[in-house]
């Protein structure tokens, strides 16, 4: 909520990039929501949530939205920086901005698609076959083509992006090298990006590893929920709090982590106490 308040309030940072940023902090902050209301529903039934029912259906939809919409902005913000390293300054902008905003309806039509099959019938509430034994009443064939394509998408494309942005930064330097040139400027960009993108396929990694892997697990099982009660229940809410982890880590990773964007926060504080100084002047 402080990055999305921020975000909004400060004009100056209404860039194409920070309009991915706001939408992915937007991303998250739907993620830990839907997160606390399945928790919550655990907490007051816990039977639902391991044997399945109809009122999961609807957190569950909004779960893997949320989910959904947080790759899709961390893809977009990979290809975002990769475009604004190998394009010129002034192509993009000019059209970055809009092209942002066409992304992040494009994310959400998607994920609001994806995310909500189950509601539109895709469920297996009336089945006995092909049941999902953690996100019941989840059909696994469902699962299996959430997980796999995205995971895929989650990583393949962030890893070519911003390899291609470290390949170029350096071609760069080098070039600026030879000409005798200084290259302290493109030597710590470098740095940054390469420290930035290992912290990015961690997070990922540590986030999304074990709810795939949960997901294959779910494909080859063929005991009942209650021969597998509790060891493996445990094991999907490790899951679950991992990815709420990784809500966590977004913000810190993409936007907190910028010195400005403290700066800015201090100045909208100070900003808003001249006001209400000048009004009651």
């Amino acid at each position: 909520c402080t990055v999305i308040f921020t975000r909004m309030a400060m004009k100056d940072l209404h860039k194409p990039i920070s309009i991915l940023f706001c939408n992915l902090a937007l991303s998250d902050l739907f993620t830990s929501f839907s997160g606390f209301w399945i928790s919550m529903l655990f907490i007051t039934n816990p039977d639902i949530t391991i044997f399945g029912s109809r009122d999961m259906l609807a957190p569950y939809a909004l779960y893997t939205m949320s989910i959904l919409s947080t790759i899709y902005n961390l893809v977009s913000i990979g290809i975002e920086r990769y475009l604004a390293v190998a394009e010129s300054m002034r192509t993009r902008l000019r059209v970055a901005r809009n092209h942002s905003i066409a992304v992040v309806l494009i994310n959400w039509v998607l994920a609001f698609f994806l995310g909500c099959l189950p509601l539109m019938g895709w469920n297996c509430l009336h089945m006995e076959k092909n049941l999902s034994v953690l996100y019941s009443p989840f059909c696994v064939d469902y699962l299996i083509f959430i997980a796999i394509p995205n995971v895929v998408v989650a990583f393949i494309i962030p890893l070519f992006t911003y390899l291609r942005i470290i390949i170029i930064l350096r071609k760069r330097k080098l070039r600026m090298k030879a000409c005798g040139q200084a290259t302290g400027t493109y030597k710590s960009a470098e740095i940054q990006v390469a420290r930035t993108s290992i912290f990015i396929w961690l997070l990922a990694l540590i986030s999304y590893a074990p709810f795939f892997a949960g997901v294959i697990f779910d494909a080859t099982n063929h005991q009942c929920h209650i021969d597998l009660y509790p060891g493996v229940y445990i094991f999907r809410n490790c899951t679950a709090m991992l990815i709420t982890m990784n809500c966590l880590g977004n913000p810190i990773i993409y936007t907190l982590k910028v010195k400005t964007l403290g700066a800015k926060l201090k100045a909208l504080k100070c900003l808003s106490t001249n006001r209400v100084r000048a009004c009651t002047i």
